[in-house]
């Protein structure tokens, strides 16, 4: 009996230190967590706003995307601290805590953090933007999605490519907008009418709807070699149907040739084998 009349005792104790508490602090925790929770919404509604209005003013979207988390984050962290002390929890222990688990974490992930690093160095300064044709580290593709950590890509055969965003900053990289530059060479027997092949090739070149006129393509001798010249083409095209449209240039500029009997030379200046047998062919 007397176990029992202890154990209530107790218990009202309990009860007596929790209805003390509430009533000493329940308003101060109430008003606290409501203030955390409106300032959630409205950290949100001011990232997402930002966002919106930056897209609106046609910023890149990955630059736009970089500032509205940017901005909650910092927001959020500012309601974090603000929260804290209305709880009345002391904030410079857990700043200091934060600051140590931080140095420790930066010298076990140096690799994805500088990861990080160079992503913020790309939508900052923006060296290359979502649709893109860009070539880096001997690849080269069409920009799908910039992230902080990666750079994912997409090949002209629709491999899908992804670049640390590490390997990408400091290094020499190409960025041809939306096209690519297309680059041919052949060689011909200087006793063939030059002039007359790169008017033909010129008007070859005019016939390609994906051929941009503005630079204009450029058609003539690139060098010489022993019995003839080189002939070379440089056009600008659309990157992502960039071997479509240069295989199909190089079978009508091949059956030009086969047409005005031009035979293609190697560097001694001698008939390519494989040619002079396609010409031999059609002569007889």
């Amino acid at each position: 009996m007397d176990n029992i009349d202890q154990n209530i005792e107790t218990l009202n104790k309990w009860i007596d230190m929790g209805v003390e508490f509430a009533v000493a602090y329940g308003f101060q925790l109430l008003g606290a967590l409501v203030f955390f929770i409106f300032g959630f919404v409205v950290v949100n509604w001011i990232g997402n706003r930002l966002q919106k209005l930056a897209i609106a003013k046609n910023v890149d979207l990955t630059l736009s995307q970089f500032i509205g988390s940017t901005v909650k984050l910092v927001l959020m962290v500012l309601l974090i601290i603000i929260t804290l002390g209305n709880f009345g929890i002391s904030i410079a222990p857990l700043i200091a805590l934060a600051g140590a688990a931080t140095f420790g974490l930066t010298m076990a992930l140096q690799g994805p953090l500088s990861n990080f690093g160079a992503g913020i160095a790309i939508i900052l300064f923006r060296p290359f933007v979502i649709g893109n044709v860009i070539s880096v580290r001997d690849v080269s593709g069409i920009v799908n999605k910039i992230t902080m950590g990666m750079t994912f890509l997409e090949g002209e055969d629709g491999e899908k490519i992804t670049i640390p965003n590490k390997e990408i900053v400091g290094q020499v990289l190409v960025n041809s907008e939306d096209t690519r530059i297309l680059e041919l060479q052949f060689p011909i027997p200087s006793s063939a009418d030059v002039n007359a092949l790169i008017s033909d090739i010129k008007a070859i070149l005019s016939t390609f709807p994906d051929v941009t006129q503005e630079p204009p393509p450029q058609v003539g001798v690139q060098d010489f070699t022993y019995g003839g010249v080189l002939i070379g083409i440089r056009a600008w095209i659309p990157g992502k149907r960039y071997f479509p449209i240069r295989y199909d240039l190089n079978g009508k500029i091949l059956s030009h040739l086969k047409s005005n009997q031009i035979d293609l030379l190697n560097i001694s200046g001698r008939r390519r084998p494989e040619m002079a047998e396609m010409m031999e062919e059609e002569e007889e």
